[in-house]
């Protein structure tokens, strides 16, 4: 089975099938197409499949040309039946890993995943899940429900993990080219998965178990949510002293060794840095451990979006006015600059914390003509407002949320009576800056 694989892999006759067909599943596609594979899509949401069958995008940064393209050109088959996961001779596992409301890793869509492949697992698979979790998952929650099709590992099927790298907005960056850490469940597994991603990735770290790739992600974003923390904290601090915070980061990363920038913002936003320190706490506290380090980065960057109210509520005092009755414009849905990805989004929480506050609140994002549902916020129906001058000069304060360069600063503050800028957006506007308060 491995030699039959490990052919097909070679000479690009294997299909791919990508389980998930979101912000990862489609970007992985890309790679894998540009590579010369066939793929298979499956989605468990019929309004993705139609879509994609329809050649419509629904990911700002794969385009609706590239996916009718691949759909003309048999390059690309999306569907919802899950029966048919045996066609693929490679199954790449991209489902979503969120927190459940007691903030513990729910593997739901894994498990459900891994269900659905066992149904119609057969010899000569490979199977890889790309979904952030925590170490162990592949070895003790993905590999049993497997063996339930009562095939073999490392000989009739092989199992790998091999964790995403997706940095959305960044053109400097695509699936393609961003190293490709493998780690599979024996030498066989690793060794086809990395035959197969070095046929579309730039590079490909094998490392010795699936438990160094998951805990390599872990630390990868751990890392991050940490030192957003750790400036997040600074910039409460360095506010209540009048110490402008992105000037300070900007004169510490003209040291050469020894430092890298993090900024402040609302809040963390996307799949990843908000979830994975969390999977690693509970983790940690199944081994009877504390990881204090990293709980108390959860807490601090959690209660960023309620110091930005605070702020808010501090400025518009200023003017006399309570946040109860005022008209709030949010700039910015997406989670970051330049994307139309809202998973676990600050500017949420901004809304519901704002509504609960009475505030009249409206919203433009360039990238999101309307609210989605979110799975842990009753989000009200929402369409992007046009940021008109007039749009602009009703709101008593407009709250910079997400940087995206569509927004020009000097506009926005000329026609505004107030600017709460949370990503020093309007660092460069010289006129107006009396207008202009950051938090």
């Amino acid at each position: 089975m491995d030699h039959r694989l490990r052919e097909a892999i070679g000479d690009k006759s294997a299909t791919i099938g990508v389980i998930g067909l979101g912000y990862v599943g489609l970007p992985l596609i890309s790679a894998f197409v540009a590579a010369g594979f066939r793929c298979m899509g499956f989605d468990v949401d019929q309004k993705k499949v139609d879509s994609l069958n329809a050649g419509q995008s629904y990911i700002k940064h794969i385009s609706s040309e590239t996916v009718a393209d691949w759909i003309s050109n048999d390059h690309l088959e999306p569907t919802s039946d899950m029966a048919r996961l045996s066609e693929a001779d490679v199954l790449l596992i991209c489902v979503p890993t969120p927190l459940s409301d007691s903030r513990d890793p729910d593997l739901s869509y894994v498990e459900g995943t891994a269900r659905a492949i066992a149904k119609t697992l057969r010899p000569g698979q490979l199977v890889v899940l790309e979904s952030t979790t925590y170490p162990t998952t592949t070895r003790d929650v993905l590999l049993p429900i497997l063996l339930e099709s009562g095939l073999k590992p490392g000989e009739d099927f092989f199992l790998v993990y091999s964790p995403e790298r997706e940095d959305p907005g960044n053109p400097d960056y695509s699936a393609a080219g961003i190293p490709k850490v493998v780690g599979g469940l024996d030498k066989e597994s690793s060794e086809l998965a990395e035959a197969l991603y070095s046929h579309a990735i730039v590079q490909v770290v094998p490392v010795s178990s699936p438990e160094i790739a998951e805990a390599c992600k872990i630390l990868e974003n751990t890392y991050r949510a940490v030192n957003i923390a750790l400036v997040n904290e600074l910039k409460t601090l360095f506010d209540r002293l009048g110490i402008d915070i992105w000037e300070v980061v900007d004169a510490a990363k003209t040291k050469p060794f020894g430092f890298q920038p993090f900024y402040p913002g609302p809040g963390l936003g996307g799949h990843c840095i908000p979830i994975d320190p969390f999977y690693l706490t509970w983790l940690a506290r199944k081994q009877g451990l504390a990881t204090r380090f990293i709980e108390l980065a959860g807490e601090v960057n959690s209660r960023m979006p309620e110091y930005v109210i605070s702020r808010l509520a501090d400025f518009l005092n200023e003017e006399t006015k309570p946040i109860r009755g005022s008209k709030i414009a949010l700039l910015g849905m997406a989670y970051k600059k330049d994307v139309d990805d809202p998973r676990e989004s600050p500017s949420f929480e901004l809304l519901d914390l704002l509504m609960k506050r009475g505030a009249n609140v409206s919203y433009n994002d360039p990238h999101i003509a309307s609210l989605p549902k979110m799975r842990h916020w009753d989000v009200p129906e929402m369409t992007s407002c046009e940021l008109t001058p007039e749009y602009l000069a009703e709101q008593d304060c407009v709250l910079i949320a997400t940087d995206h360069t569509a927004y020009d600063a000097d506009f926005i503050v000329q026609h505004s009576k107030m600017v709460l800028d949370t990503r020093n957006a309007t660092i460069n506007v010289t006129e107006g800056r009396e207008k202009i308060r950051k938090a």
